[in-house]
């Protein structure tokens, strides 16, 4: 696994993901404004590793500050994050992220402003490893509903790039590897942006996992003659009702996945649950260039100029169609989240196993 995004020398260090499989280059970030113009632009993708991301351009922020005291630099810091929180709407751990950073230094507050910022910097740090932590958690509790000889399909990508380490959905794939049961995974090439083809395949490959690169319209060929066993994808919000947002083509796998009756499963952490959305139609939904569908890479044009373009960058499939949301508090069905959304419950209530 190589780094996502890193604190190194008083810069972030961000994998620009636009450059693979063939090239692995890393930014040079040297302001919260490059790190926004980085979550925006795609050099980093996946909610987690935007959340991560995020704080750490947050601490970046809080060094640009000139302020004498916290009076001072607090108007000034909430204008950063709200900076931060315009660059991309639906991961709703970005949100999650900057509210987690405001309560920091809201709670720090007493201290010097030079303290808040070394604070800061330890805090984005704390979020790496709490974030990688997270993930084989989740790869353990996920990895019970694979199986040795498993087929799995995948959507977009999951794995430890889209986070800041060992992944979400291919994390329960590493997990399952890593317990001896020998897999294979379909890759959707995920159309626009081709994240499956250049992303997902590239990991599963350097990580040494079996792996087939198919187009997305060919999930239904795969599912009717029989050559899948389970489905699992990743997710960037997931709503009260267990209405789930990931990337665009997610949506039609879970249907096509419900007629043949295969399990679809949803790994993503808890916090990407947003109790605060009750249903998918109420997660917001990141409208994109059109060029990224009239041009391949945004480089060679493939359709007439001027055409009308729509591109969602994500949709959402309705709870009905998740077998279960695989988490570090472990696996529920989509219909009992709303009864974790009070702390006090105990989640191993409505943990579910098989």
């Amino acid at each position: 696994m190589i780094p996502t995004v890193e604190w190194k020398d008083g810069i972030v260090k961000m994998l620009d993901q636009t450059k693979l499989p063939l090239e692995v280059v890393y930014a040079d970030c040297r302001d919260y404004q490059t790190v926004a113009q980085g979550i925006k632009e795609l050099w980093v993708r996946g909610a987690p590793a935007i959340g991560v991301s995020a704080a750490m351009g947050l601490a970046l922020g809080a060094r640009q500050i000139d302020a004498p005291d916290f009076d001072s630099f607090w108007p000034k810091f909430e204008a950063i994050c709200a900076e931060m929180a315009a660059t991309r709407p639906t991961a709703v751990n970005l949100f999650w992220a900057i509210e987690r950073i405001k309560h920091f230094v809201q709670a720090n507050k007493d201290k010097s402003i030079d303290a808040i910022r070394e604070l800061l910097v330890r805090e984005s740090q704390r979020m790496i490893d709490e974030d990688i932590a997270t993930n084989r958690r989740m790869g353990a509790y996920g990895a019970a509903f694979v199986s040795d000889g498993d087929n799995i399909i995948t959507h977009c990508n999951a794995g430890s790039i889209a986070t800041a380490g060992y992944g979400t959905a291919e994390g329960v794939m590493r997990a399952a590897v890593e317990q001896g049961k020998n897999i294979h995974v379909w890759v959707d090439e995920t159309r626009p942006v081709l994240q499956g083809a250049r992303l997902t395949a590239w990991e599963l490959m350097e990580e040494k996992i079996p792996c087939t690169l198919v187009t997305d319209n060919m999930a239904g060929y795969l599912l009717y003659h029989d050559q899948v066993d389970l489905a699992i994808v990743g997710a960037d919000r997931i709503a009260k009702n267990g209405d789930v947002a990931n990337k665009i083509g997610t949506y039609p796998l879970a249907v096509l996945c419900k007629e043949h009756g295969i399990p679809f499963y949803v790994a993503a952490p808890f916090s990407t649950i947003d109790f605060a959305t009750e249903t998918g139609p109420d997660i917001p939904i990141e409208e994109r260039n059109p060029r990224e569908v009239t041009h391949v890479l945004g480089k060679t044009q493939i359709a007439p100029d001027n055409v009308q373009v729509l591109n969602p960058a994500f949709d959402v499939t309705p709870a009905r169609y998740i077998t279960a949301i695989i988490t570090e508090k472990g696996a529920f069905r989509p219909q009992d989240l709303h009864h974790l959304a009070d702390p006090k419950r105990d989640p191993e209530r409505f943990r579910i196993t098989e």
